[in-house]
């Protein structure tokens, strides 16, 4: 399950090897047959499902191609001559880790999906991480469950740091937790160690980016999952503290319990802040936790929606 707006379909295409790559775009004859092709495809596979007018699709790219074609380039190539020319090269993995179907959405999709990069040439590693947890709704309300099927994105799927209540929707107002493609809300909860935890196994993070720090300002306490306690059916529980278990269905509500601790809030607005002087004391406290709790320097803090909003620790 994805946005609704074509991205699953498109990612299937592209791992069964079934879609159209860039470069064949410009090779008309071919591309014109490739995509009767696939158009018959689908519509031997959806009938009367699919609207779908192939020849008015192929006539607009024979605009598409004109506009494409000065964009157009041999990335491998690119990158390799950007990197011999001793250029730096940012490259944002765009969605959350856990998000893809085989975790590429982090480092090792920076391989994968820019060929040409070095590994040897990546030297910071910063992961972005909000100051609480959020998933994407599949509706405006979504209801605990105790058998959500993990494997449907986005917005079903275990979250067991999820919050109901109060916390959940004063996360989702404060902090203004709307899908951007969508506009449907997500899903809000306490900050979920265990999954940061296991992402930076992962991505070997050298630096967090812990953002949206300033919608906790009228929080009396914070709470943060810190461990998961899942019992199994002969009645053994077993504490995850570092990683997400390999099967997800051990985290439905029935059986995981969390373990949080929670911290005093600072009760004050720290948008203005712009250096770490200037923040709470309990501010500088809950960043700190963190801090240590992921083995991670955190070393800029999100303090508002401003571009400037921000407190650069080093």
């Amino acid at each position: 399950m994805s946005l609704t707006r074509g991205i699953g379909p498109c990612y299937s295409d592209k791992a069964a090897r079934s879609g159209i790559r860039v470069t064949e775009i410009m090779d008309k004859p071919y591309f014109d047959q490739r995509l009767r092709a696939l158009a018959k495809k689908y519509k031997d596979e959806f009938g009367d499902l699919l609207q779908y007018d192939v020849e008015k699709e192929i006539e607009e790219f024979n605009d598409y191609r004109k506009t494409l074609k000065p964009f157009i380039v041999d990335s491998i190539e690119m990158v390799c001559k950007t990197q011999d020319a001793g250029h730096s090269i940012l490259v944002e993995a765009a969605n959350a880790l856990c998000l893809d179907i085989g975790d590429s959405t982090g480092i090792a999709g920076v391989f994968s999906g820019l060929l040409g990069i070095r590994p040897e040439s990546v030297t910071t590693r910063i992961g972005v991480v909000k100051a609480y947890t959020t998933v994407l709704s599949l509706t405006k309300k979504v209801k605990p469950s105790t058998n959500q099927a993990p494997f449907q994105r986005v917005g079903s799927g275990p979250f067991p740091s999820e919050d109901f209540e109060a916390i959940g929707e004063k996360l989702q107002s404060i902090g203004h937790e709307f899908g951007t493609t969508t506009g449907r809300r997500r899903r809000c909860g306490n900050l979920d160690l265990v999954l940061l935890r296991h992402t930076t196994s992962i991505n070997r993070y050298t630096a967090l980016n812990l953002t949206k720090v300033d919608v906790l300002d009228s929080f009396p306490t914070i709470k943060i999952a810190v461990a998961y306690h899942v019992t199994s059916e002969d009645g053994t529980v077993t504490v995850w503290r570092d990683r997400l278990p390999a099967d997800l269905r051990q985290l439905d509500r029935e059986r995981c319990k969390v373990e949080y601790v929670e911290l005093d809030g600072w009760n004050s607005e720290i948008t203005g802040c712009r250096s770490w002087e200037q923040l709470p004391q309990k501010a500088k406290e809950y960043v700190e936790f963190v801090e240590k709790e992921v083995g991670v320097p955190i070393e800029w803090v999100g303090v508002g929606p401003a571009r400037d909003a921000m407190v650069t620790r080093s």
